[in-house]
């Protein structure tokens, strides 16, 4: 399960944060999740809450989706990523394999499959609030 790796790398970036910014205890961990992430967010928290290193054992983790902005490459128009417009089976097939996202997913402007995620991928630290 990559929800708990994520986890960990999560865990060891925080402590690594709270250590050079010299905080004592950390009260909050805010994490942005991408929306093209895809991760079980009950696995991650939990998984989060045991892999909690001193520092971070009264630690209070937040998670707040990132949108997807997506751009493609054929006519340079952005739009935002809509599960809405897909099924399922599509949502799932783009969890396990995210590359297979350009067979279903084309601009709204030109039809192309051929665009870049610009944001809305991957897990990152976006604030860390403790006492020194």
């Amino acid at each position: 399960m990559h929800e708990w790796a994520l986890a960990e790398a999560v865990v060891a970036a925080a402590s690594e944060v709270a250590e050079k910014e010299h905080l004592k205890e950390v009260a909050e961990v805010r994490i942005k999740v991408g929306e093209l992430q895809h991760i079980d967010s009950e696995i991650f928290r939990f998984a989060l809450e045991q892999l909690k290193t001193a520092k971070l054992k009264k630690a209070k983790f937040t998670l707040e989706a990132a949108k997807a902005l997506l751009q493609c490459r054929s006519c340079n128009n952005k739009w935002f990523f809509s599960e809405e417009k897909l099924d399922p089976n599509m949502i799932e097939a783009i969890h396990f394999v995210p590359e297979i996202a350009h067979t279903y997913i084309k601009c709204p402007r030109c039809g192309s499959p051929d665009f870049e995620v610009v944001e809305g991928r991957g897990v990152w630290l976006d604030s860390i609030r403790g006492a020194k």
